[in-house]
């Protein structure tokens, strides 16, 4: 289990898998601007290391210029089970947190708190 969470639990690694899982089959550029804020260091440096251990595949075809495609692999779809339910309880948490953020932003009285 501490290997799969040494990997997993890496900046960046779920939000790799979840725009493969979620989007499909994506070249580097794609999955680049899919995942704001990501260098393409580390981008790089996660689809190596997510391949390595099985989770993704690079699909590499000799063009010009070569086309470099990545996406995930049967042992990424077990997880991408979990992902889901993970998907559907931070909606789930999202919807709730909603209320409570208006309710906080008022005062005793029910109106609009001030920001002065």
């Amino acid at each position: 289990m501490s290997g799969l969470l040494e990997v997993l639990t890496r900046p960046w690694t779920m939000h790799i898998l979840w725009a493969l899982s979620t989007n499909g089959p994506s070249r580097f550029g794609v999955l680049r601007r899919q995942i704001e804020g990501i260098s393409s260091r580390v981008l790089t440096e996660r689809l190596r290391l997510l391949e390595q251990k099985g989770f993704v595949y690079r699909d590499y075809e000799p063009t010009i210029p070569p086309s470099v495609t990545y996406g995930i692999t049967k042992r990424m779809r077990d997880i991408d089970k979990v992902l889901g339910e993970l998907d559907q309880l931070a909606r789930k948490w999202q919807q709730e947190d909603i209320p409570a953020f208006h309710l906080e932003s008022r005062d005793r009285n029910g109106e609009p708190a001030s920001s002065a």
